[in-house]
């Protein structure tokens, strides 16, 4: 197993960070995906099913492990501690409703933990209870939940990002067409589900997403 420095590190290198749903996935099961994602070179995905038996999912999860390993690619679970440590993953990622992150952190000392926040004072609570990431959305108007929330807009990226000493990603909406607006408001690390699930070409998708955001970055 790989020490949490190591993990850290090779987390910094991340610029596209995929997420699956495989009821957006045009048909295709989580583990196509996956390979779509290897074969495009991403260097992370986030297994995320919210509808799958936990039995279902750690099997999924295993499969996962297997060929992320592989590829070299870190692998963080949604939601499930339980899940991440039982398969090996490199972290977990939590949301608000979730275990809570100081809980979480003496259960895993070496996992990568990254939290879901939605306003500067839970980015700000995430980062002092220990967080190793967190996650701003949803930036844009999105599919993948049932949000009663607005949009924040890339100008939450603006308000938050300067109060952060850990690594950020963003999430929400985010495709091509307003990939631009996110970068130039200061984000680097971008969530995404539908912009990499539904292309019809996963591969290239994702290559295409990280030309962007490299070619912005340099």
């Amino acid at each position: 197993m790989e020490s949490k420095s190591q993990r850290l590190k090779a987390f910094q290198q991340i610029d596209l960070y995929p997420v699956t749903d495989q009821g957006l996935s045009l048909g295709r099961s989580d583990l196509e995906v996956l390979d779509g994602l290897i074969s495009g070179g991403a260097l992370i995905v986030q297994l995320r099913e919210k509808h799958l038996a936990k039995k279902d999912f750690y099997h999924l999860a295993q499969a996962f492990r297997e060929k992320t390993a592989k590829a070299g690619m870190l692998l963080v679970i949604n939601d499930h501690l339980d899940i991440a440590l039982a398969c090996g993953a490199d972290g977990v990622h939590l949301g608000q409703d979730d275990l809570p992150l100081t809980a979480a952190r003496r259960l895993a000392p070496e996992l990568i933990i990254g939290v879901s926040t939605h306003n500067l004072k839970e980015a700000l609570e995430a980062q002092e209870q220990g967080a190793d990431y967190v996650n701003i959305g949803p930036i844009f108007a999105t599919q993948t939940k049932e949000l009663s929330m607005k949009p924040l807009g890339p100008e939450a990226i603006k308000e938050i990002a300067p109060h952060l000493r850990i690594p950020f990603t963003v999430m929400g909406g985010i495709n091509r067409s307003n990939l631009q607006a996110v970068l130039q408001a200061g984000a680097g690390r971008i969530a995404a589900v539908t912009a990499v699930t539904r292309a019809g070409d996963i591969g290239q998708a994702v290559r295409e997403l990280r030309q962007i955001i490299n070619d912005h970055e340099s």
